[in-house]
């Protein structure tokens, strides 16, 4: 290796160096793949050559009046992702079946107890800190939210999407109810301890007239926290308050969905692969998307690191060879 060609490597180094520093903050389209590959042939050229830069559709149910007045979403429309049809959800034979004509309400994290509502909202079923954790107050107000379907505020540092069903697994800290290893589908594959969820997190799909958003399971409710039977089985919600909800969402889902403060939907559990590209793979420490998005970078930045040690390590035996001694 001549050292015109040596210095040509360590110039496209640089360069890699600089994009592995994007990587981490996801905005570099570089793989590692592509760097080594582009790498291996910089090294094979004699000269510096500078490189150039639809499911069918359901029918939309109407919301029942509401007994008071209150904000309406402002409009949407326009900021609405426009989705294909594998944002819908197979209509068919699916391993988790449609819970169909659910009432389903607002909750948001942070809210306060009212006299229909008397449980306060900054702590959740399995977190004692939700609220903290979240990162702020989750302001229902649509005049208060982005086009983002996020709080102004702040930028949440867990997944906006998410929902509340009538179950816990869990007693307490150390123990499960002694039904849920029966009539929880994935308590198996998820278990770790007793007392430990593996409902938190799931994701759910929820149908509004011709709309689907997704949202994971973050909370218990309306009311009830024993309900199996209807969110495993086939009954319908046991809760008769606020008219049978059977399902709370969070303004990130009420907005997308265009809902005002209930309606009627219906809603399914769904596996990960089901879940489509939108607003809902964005945001989370506890988002699996987001998630997966930091290792694959993490795995990038390692690629491109070995790689230049490599090229370090073969600058020092060049010049070594030419009892020059390395260059430091």
């Amino acid at each position: 290796m001549n050292p015109e060609r040596f210095f040509s490597s360590l110039i496209v180094a640089a360069c890699l160096a600089t994009a592995s520093s994007a990587l981490g903050q996801g905005v570099s389209s570089v793989s590692a793949t592509g760097a080594v590959a582009a790498l291996k042939k910089r090294e094979a050229e004699p000269v510096v050559s500078k490189s150039k830069s639809s499911a069918a559709a359901v029918t939309k149910r109407e919301a029942p009046p509401s007994t008071k007045p209150e904000p309406q979403p402002r409009s949407i429309a326009s900021s609405l992702p426009n989705f294909s049809s594998p944002a819908m959800p197979q209509t068919g034979y699916a391993r988790y079946p449609w819970k169909l004509d659910i009432m389903a309400t607002v909750f948001w994290v942070g809210e306060q107890p009212t006299e229909n509502n008397p449980t306060p909202n900054d702590k959740s079923s399995w977190d004692t800190q939700w609220m903290q954790n979240f990162g702020g107050y989750d302001d229902p107000d649509p005049t208060k939210r982005t086009d983002n379907f996020t709080p102004i505020s702040f930028t949440p540092r867990q997944n906006p999407f998410y929902v509340a069903l009538p179950y816990n697994d869990c007693v307490d800290y150390n123990s499960h109810k002694p039904e849920a290893s029966k009539v929880i589908p994935w308590f198996k594959q998820r278990f770790v301890r007793s007392g430990k969820t593996v409902l938190k997190g799931q994701w759910i799909a929820i149908r509004y007239g011709n709309r689907v958003c997704y949202a994971q399971w973050e909370d218990c409710g309306p009311f009830e926290t024993d309900d199996h039977e209807y969110v495993f089985g086939n009954s319908r919600p046991k809760n008769t308050s606020n008219r049978g909800a059977g399902l709370d969402i969070s303004p990130s889902v009420r907005d997308y969905l265009g809902m005002s403060s209930s309606g009627r939907c219906d809603w399914r559990f769904v596996d990960v692969t089901e879940v489509p590209a939108g607003p809902w793979r964005s945001l989370g420490d506890n988002n699996h998307f987001v998630r997966n998005q930091k290792i694959e970078a993490a795995k990038e930045h390692t690629a491109i690191s070995s790689r230049l040690e490599e090229l370090r390590r073969m600058r020092d035996d060049y010049f070594k060879q030419n009892g020059t001694g390395a260059v430091r």
